[in-house]
């Protein structure tokens, strides 16, 4: 089966079974290997990927079901530059980084949390991080460096507003 859709914002057009998942797809044929196999049962976030702007497990999606659709990976967040972005590196200086195994897809949770919601409290923070499962980190500087992101963009956006 023929399924067309974009992939970290380039059009492209793959040839597939119809029973693959998107987790393979696009490990497997796009070697896109920071969605990461876990569980696959949707227990764990670490397949999540952007669908649409909405934060999905891959796991559980069918590939045929992109058709025509915006898919996000790990691999189209970054900086204007390549590099990482305001999110990403809040990651690294507020130690939210260990084993990383899990990091792509709570990057991911943040950025679909951030996308919705300029000034999520850290509730909500938890919240949305609700379906990804992190075995080092404790949470906490994973909250810490969604709310430095957001607090820093809201400030880039309107800095009127800025807390002195």
């Amino acid at each position: 089966m023929l399924i067309n859709f974009n992939l970290n914002h380039k059009p492209v057009s793959v040839d597939a079974p119809a029973d693959i998942t998107l987790l393979a797809l696009l490990r497997d044929r796009f070697k896109l290997t920071g969605t990461k196999e876990a569980c696959e049962v949707g227990e764990c976030g670490a397949c999540s990927v952007l669908l649409d702007g909405e934060l999905v497990n891959s796991c559980l999606v069918a590939a045929p079901s992109v058709m025509g659709r915006n898919v996000v990976t790990i691999e189209g967040i970054h900086a204007e530059d390549g590099g990482p972005n305001d999110l990403q590196r809040n990651f690294i200086e507020k130690g939210a980084v260990q084993c990383g195994f899990c990091i792509p897809g709570m990057v991911l949770a943040g950025e679909a949390l951030l996308s919705i919601k300029s000034d999520p409290s850290r509730l909500e923070i938890r919240e949305a991080l609700a379906g990804n499962l992190c075995r080092c980190t404790g949470y906490m500087q994973i909250v810490d460096a969604i709310e430095t992101t957001a607090k820093a963009r809201a400030e880039k956006h309107h800095p009127e507003k800025r807390e002195d």
